[in-house]
Parts: structure tokens; sequence; C-alpha cells
């Protein structure tokens, strides 16, 4: 039976919402249509004042926060739905991931925090919605991230003819994360930064807030000794199931480790940077998933031209992305919320025990009922 979900994402890299309505169909998964919602200035600088490592906050500035992201997930999910010309009524549910605020699973008392309160988006839309995904997980022992390897594997299953080759799926938002896909199995983590680090030194030298198609990265000189001891770090050589974000890999990592490197030019540090996230996602490849025949890349750094060739020139096949499989880049994360939504709503798990270390699959998210309960 043929059910439209919409899901809705905001990643760490801040830039906004992506909104996706999806229509399931026993095993099909099409996109309807899709929305794009920039955050504005204040919004982003709010979510980073937030989102800092050891910085207090006060809890007036977080429940206001949450409020503002739960209206702004709402009214993009029913601008979507006017861009579609299809009524609430339609919509079975949405799938919110949240904002990612905090992700801290190695704590003595692990949390993962997203913020955008689903019953602001439940009582605007009048669609019931699915959210806090990650916390489940987390609780059942997980890392709560990634979660999109039991989508990845849903959707490019029907793509790639995984009883002939294996094939690694790579996001590359503000952080990276791989699935790697097999005939029988799935292997998932975060290998490390993605555009995250990129982004802020971009944003500090070139007021822009990002480096468009790595031009920047580009003019430089990857300092070799520089990008070694970024690698140095015990996270990349951490064995999976692992996960992380932006208050570990921060402005303030990135300075601890420039301290001995004053002779590097800002483009030199931005060019070891776009190496340092091209590197270990290839050795997370190299290393994990060694019988990878394909690499199909999604996410914002789908569009850094110099650091898909880098990839490209480093591992010892294909790379392309997933557009080149009718699958818009940017549409992945969105579509793959709203498909785990629905896994909710059908009383069946969303993560994978093998990627998150979870204890047992186990039905992610809370749910918050539309005007007509669910």
């Amino acid at each position: 039976m043929s059910e439209l979900y919409i899901g809705l994402m905001s990643g760490t890299s801040l830039d906004g919402i992506d909104a996706a309505l999806v229509n399931f169909d026993g095993d099909a998964i099409e996109l309807v249509d899709f929305l794009y919602a920039p955050f504005s200035d204040p919004i982003k600088k709010s979510i980073k004042n937030i989102s800092q490592a050891d910085r207090p906050i006060l809890l007036s500035q977080y429940g206001s926060l949450d409020t503002q992201l739960g209206e702004l997930f709402a009214k993009s999910a029913q601008q979507l739905l006017n861009k579609a010309a299809t009524p609430h009524s339609a919509v079975t549910a949405i799938g919110s991931h949240g904002q990612t605020v905090y992700h801290a699973p190695n704590l003595t008392s692990p949390f993962s925090l997203q913020i955008g309160d689903p019953n602001i988006i439940a009582e605007l839309t009048g669609i019931t919605t699915v959210a806090d995904f990650r916390r489940r997980d987390v609780a059942a022992k997980g890392q709560g991230a990634p979660l999109v390897p039991a989508f990845h594997q849903a959707i490019f299953s029907g793509i790639f003819d995984l009883s002939q080759q294996s094939v690694s799926i790579v996001n590359i938002g503000g952080i990276a994360n791989i699935s790697h896909l097999t005939e029988h199995n799935v292997l998932g983590f975060d290998t490390g930064p993605g555009n995250t680090l990129m982004d802020e030194w971009t944003q500090k030298h070139m007021n822009q807030s990002y480096d468009e198609r790595g031009a920047w990265a580009k003019s430089g000189n990857a300092d070799s000794r520089l990008v070694k001891h970024f690698k140095n770090d015990p996270y990349f050589t951490s064995e999976p199931p692992k996960s992380t974000g932006k208050e570990y890999f921060s402005m303030g990592w990135l300075e601890s480790k420039l301290v001995d490197f004053h002779q590097c030019t800002a483009k030199d540090i931005q060019a070891s940077l776009c190496q340092l996230t091209a590197d270990t996602i290839s050795q997370a490849i190299q290393s994990h998933a060694p019988l990878t025949e394909h690499t199909v890349i999604c996410g914002g750094g789908v569009h850094n031209e110099h650091l898909m060739q880098l990839i490209s020139n480093t591992l010892q096949h294909p790379v392309s992305s997933t557009a080149e499989y009718g699958i818009n880049p940017d549409h992945v994360e969105a579509i793959a919320f709203a498909w785990l939504a629905r896994q909710t709503l059908h009383n069946l798990p969303g993560n994978l025990t093998q990627v998150t270390g979870a204890r047992k699959p186990v039905i992610l998210g809370g749910i918050y009922p539309g005007e007509k309960g669910y």
C-alpha cells in the first residue's frame, strides 16, 4: 500500500533544513518533492553558541531555540506540501531528525541531543511526527549514530547487485560516515570530519560560509607533516562501532593542532584540512571495507570538486556521486528520516547493531500524534 512521509533533516553543517516528501509502496521508494530552507544568520549563530563543547549556556537560550527550530521545521514541512500541492491529511507521518547540539556516546552517562520541538511540528502541521531517533539506540548501549546505513541498505540494494559487488556509500556532511554494503552484511561508522573544519576555517579567514567547489583548498598546498599530525588523533585508528561530532572536531581541536605550525598559510591549512577529510574517508574504506568495488558519495561534500578528486586519486576503484544513479546527493538524508519514521510506525527497528554497537535492534524515536492520532 502506498504511503506518504515527510523527512526533515538539519545536519552538522548548519546550513538549513532539507525537507523531502517521499512515497513508499512496498520496497519502492520515490521522492515526490523536495524543499530546502536555509537558516538565517541569527539562527545559525544561536545553534553554534549552544553547540560548543564545555561552554555554559542558559536554559532560556536552549528552550527558546528548541521552540524556534520546531517552528522552522513545521514551516518547512508546510511549504513542502504547498509546493507539492499535497494536503497534510495525505501524509502518514513526519520524520524529524532535529538539530544535533551535542553528541556524546562515550561519556560515563552517554547521550545524543537533538532539538527542534516535535510537539510544535505535530501541532502546527497536524501530522503525526516521529523524532528523537538517536536516544533509543544510545539507551540500548549503542552509539546512536550513524543511522543512515540501514536506509542505504534499503535503497541501494535496489540499485546495485550486491551479490556481484560490494559498494561503499559515503555521506559527507559536517561529519563524514561510511556504509559498506555487501550481499549479507552492512558495516558503518563515522570516519571523522567531513566539511565541518573546512567550513569553520573558511568562515574565519574568507568570511564565506563554505569553500565553494573546494577552490580555496585547491589554491593551497597540503602540508604533509600537518596532515600527519591531524591523523595522529586516536579517533582515526579506533575501531568501530564509533561516531563523533562537531563538539569533538571543533575549532578548539583545530587550533590545538596548529600550535607548532605557525609557518603554514591559511590556504595551506585549508588544503591540509581537505586532504585530511579525503585521507580519512579513503583509509576507512581501505582498512575496513577493502573489498569495495565502487564508492558512491552523497551529502554536501560531493560539491567540493577538489575533495572528490582527492578521494578518487586515492581509491583504486570508481568514485561517483549518487546523482549518477538518479538520487540527488543533497536529498539522501532527508529521505532517510522519512524512511526511519516509517520503520517506527510499522513497529520495525531502525538501527543496525553491527553499526551502532547497540545490544539489540530497537524501534527508534518518540511518536507525537497529529490531529487525528496515529
